[in-house]
Formats: structure tokens, sequence, C-alpha cells
């Protein structure tokens, strides 16, 4: 099934048409041999903009199938001189088609054009140099040994890929965190199988047009679409085709997937839920401090992994932080990703907005003050049906409050007073989650001190998502189960297999 005219099908205004959407197998927009398909609403508005083709069973299984020939076929004969020219080629056309990227993630999520020009469109394109880089780079190990009869042998290590990867992505940046395991996952020489979130379709269906345009062997990247259980997530979980299975999720979709690749000890790597706490200390430099904080807590209407729902803040500075943090939160503007006036967008759909409010009613009952927010804005005519929500800051809740143990993944947080450093960080890990935090001091050995004691993947000190792609991320407990990023994301796409020469 080609897909529409790329101008048309990512406008953005009430008169555009309804994109249709196929899946991508083996180099081919088709549809669903039974006939199905969903409608995706657009956040900003709820009009329906794109009518998705869901896989079943076939279409799954035609995936896998074209993963595999493509492994024991051109693919798999590549050097990797020959991968890393194609994965620099399809960097090169995302950059050339960026405006198209650019509009279809917008249309998809609603959130504003500057999010997606300065952040996830061009990490998108860096995954794929960045991973071609590290794969033609790494070194693998050597060793002599002694023998019995005095000859001696050789070991060295090889890195072969995995086989075949099924690739489960959330909706919040969707093209950013796709890219991030595609990139490294062909780098190592597999194939893939990306089920996008029926949320955001979009981009994924887009990159398959780039990678024909580069002359990417048919069934390397492929792309079917759907939902989670009895439809194409778990069907592609549960093909006994699939080796291994990456996911970036909420840690209830990860615990099911995780029970699913058991059958036949597939590999998983996992970046789940997190409940982050940023800790202000009142030696920060308060200015940054602030902007890092309602960054962290309000980017992406708060559709972050990484983000922070819990602020602990030195009580000295309490006050006076809470106040400017009301004020920014305040200060955001509503509206189109294309408004030169509006800097916030929407939630992804109404369906994650009413649990977003069901947890500002819950804030309310458990005895919160709520400092600003806590509803719906009003919005102009043309967008008042779209799923759109108020930044929302609370205080006053003991720390066994729902919202303050429980991921909400909206522009939110609760913020609480500490007296103590040693205080600060045991709050900091009173949770099941161990993904991220953010320290805000300008006291060298304190900052050091506490980032060793937080049980996360990734600490930051006076910044949030900032990020080296050659460094290890994961997430620790319920946040996640592996380490991606530079060597670290060989590990799991790729196995050692050590080869012995008898000299």
């Amino acid at each position: 099934m080609a897909l529409q005219n790329t101008s048309r099908a990512h406008d953005l205004s009430p008169s555009a048409g309804v994109r249709q959407i196929g899946n991508f197998i083996a180099g081919a927009f088709v549809p669903a041999a039974s006939g199905r398909r969903f409608e995706k609403r657009s956040p900003l508005d709820n009009r329906v903009i794109s009518s998705i083709a869901e896989a079943g069973h076939a279409e799954v299984d035609a995936a896998v199938g074209a993963a595999r020939a493509a492994l024991d076929g051109e693919w798999g004969r590549m050097s990797t001189e020959q991968r890393v020219s194609l994965l620099y080629a399809v960097a090169d056309e995302i950059t050339r088609r960026f405006e198209d990227f650019v509009e279809a993630e917008m249309a998809d999520t609603g959130q504003p054009r500057h999010v997606m020009t300065n952040a996830f469109i061009p990490r998108g394109a860096a995954n794929f140099k960045v991973f071609a880089d590290v794969i033609k780079n790494v070194p693998t190990e050597a060793f002599q040994m002694a023998t019995p009869d005095g000859t001696g042998a050789l070991n060295y290590a090889l890195r072969v890929p995995k086989g075949v990867v099924g690739v489960v992505c959330p909706w919040n940046a969707p093209f950013m965190l796709m890219t991030w395991k595609v990139g490294p996952a062909l780098a190592c020489g597999n194939t893939v199988v990306v089920k996008p979130s029926e949320e955001t379709p979009n981009t994924a269906t887009l990159l398959g047009e780039v990678m024909n345009a580069v002359g990417m062997p048919k069934g390397v990247y492929n792309v079917i679409h759907g939902f989670g259980p009895n439809s194409a997530g778990e069907f592609l979980t549960r093909h006994p085709g699939v080796n291994a299975i990456t996911f970036t999720g909420e840690t209830r979709t990860g615990a099911a997937i995780m029970k699913a690749a058991s059958e036949g000890m597939r590999d998983v790597s996992f970046e789940l839920g997190g409940k982050n706490a940023g800790l202000v200390f009142a030696d920060c430099d308060f200015d940054a401090a602030v902007d890092g904080i309602f960054r962290s807590s309000f980017l992406n209407s708060g559709q972050v992994c990484l983000g922070t729902e819990r602020v602990y803040v030195e009580r000295p500075l309490f006050e006076r932080f809470v106040a400017a943090l009301k004020a920014k939160a305040e200060a955001v503007r509503f509206g189109r990703p294309d408004d030169p006036s509006a800097n916030y967008g929407p939630l992804i759909s109404h369906e994650h907005r009413a649990k977003v409010l069901s947890y500002y009613k819950k804030a309310v009952e458990e005895g919160a003050t709520v400092v600003t927010g806590g509803g719906v804005p009003q919005m102009p005519q043309d967008l008042a049906e779209g799923a759109w929500v108020e930044p929302t800051i609370w205080i006053g809740l003991p720390d066994t409050a729902a919202v303050v143990k429980e991921e909400i993944f909206g522009p939110c947080c609760h913020i609480r007073p500490f007296d103590e450093e040693a205080e600060a960080v045991t709050l900091a890990n009173a949770t099941d989650y161990g993904l991220a935090t953010t320290i805000w001091t300008t006291n060298l050995a304190r900052a050091h001190r506490v980032a060793a004691r937080i049980d996360v993947g990734i600490a930051w000190v006076n910044s949030w998502f900032l990020r080296d792609l050659r460094t290890a991320f994961g997430g620790a407990r319920q946040s996640g189960i592996g380490r991606e990023g530079g060597v670290h994301s060989l590990e799991f796409y790729t196995e050692l297999r050590n080869v012995c020469v008898k000299l």
C-alpha cells in the first residue's frame, strides 16, 4: 500500500486528508490480509489523521520471514564497512527529508516544532552514524595460550549478530527512541521488525521509504502496526523466529514481554518506567535549578521517561523555589506545533489524559495543596477537542501518597522540603524504580557523594537530558534490564564467539 503524498499526509490543518498507512514488509507497503484497520486521532483537536493497517499473524510471520531471509542473503554477507556505508546513507537521507520527519512527528504527538527540530529528529539521524562509528572501531579480545605439546594456541573473539530483533517502541519520543534501537541493531548486522506505538505510526513508516531510497536490502527493516495484547505486539514478542526483543515503555508491559521472551530463552533489553527525583540544594545556582527542574518536569508535556515527578528542595530555598516554578508553569503557551507564539503541546491522547486527570483528582483527595494547574485549560474552538491538560504542581502530600509513589507520565510534580543531605538521598531512593535523577548543587564534593548514593541508571548534576551517546544508558530495579549506548549496545545486539586455533 503506497503512502499518500508526503506534504498532504502531514498537513496539520483541519482540511487535511486521512493518511493511509500500511505495514512495511520486505521493502513494500502492504495492507493487512484481514482488512482490519484502526484510526489515529490528532492529539491537537481529536480529528482522524491516519488510517492504519493492523498487522495480524500473517503480517508478523511475513515480516519475521523477510528479516530471516535478509540475514541469510545479501545483508548477512555484507562486510562491516558496507553496512556502515549504508547506515551513513540512511542518516543523510533522514537529514535530506528532515522536514518530512518533523511534520510526521508533530502530526502524531502534537508537540512543538522546536522540540522536533532541536532534539528528537536530529538525534534520530545521529543514532545511525554514532553506532556505525562504534561498530567499525570497537576491538575484540585475543589471547595466546600454552598447550601440552608446546606449540600453543590462539584464541580470538568475533562479534556476530543476534539475528532477528523485535523492536517495540513507545509514543513519547517515537522516532528518537526507535532509532536508538534500530541504529545499533543494524550496525551489528541484525535485522529488525519494528512495532511502533499505535499512537505514533508515522515516522517508523516513513523510515521505510528512506531504507528503500538508500538501497537497504529488502527485509532488513520491517514495520508492523497494531496494539499489544492479541495484536501485533504480542504476536511479535511470542514469535519463535525472533531472537531478541528490545522494548521501551511501562514496567507492566515489560513484565509481559519478559514472560513471552522466556519461551525459547530469548534475550531482552528493557528501558521501563520511572518515578524520578530531583534534588535541589540551597547552595545551587537558583535560576539554573528552576529552569532545569521546569524542563525535567514539563518538557514534552511531562511525557518523558526520564522526567522529574518528585522534587526535593532544601528547606531554606523551598518557598522561593515553589513560587519560581509556579511562575514558569503558568507562563506556558498552548497551541499548535507551528504556532510561533505557542511552546506547549497536548498529551498524546484522550485516553492518556483521562489517566493523568485521574491522578490530578487523586492528589486533591489525598490532601495536596494545588500550587498551580490541576485541570484542563480553556482552548480556542478549533483546539477544544484536543487532549490538553494544565502543568500542575502540588505540595503538602505525605510520602505514601499515590501521586508521590506511582508514575503518572504527565506534566506534574510534587515538591517537598528536606533538611539534611542524607534525608534527601533516602527520599530519592524511596521508590521501586531507578531510572534517573537530577541534582542541583555548587558543592562539588556533595555532587559526587549524592550521585553515587542514588540507585539509578543515570544521575545528572546541574543538568538534565544531557546525553553522550557513547555512555551507558538504562535503569535499575523496575526501571529496566541491561544497558545501551556506545559499546554497551553491542553487549545486547551481538553475541561474542570465541575461536580457538591450535598452532
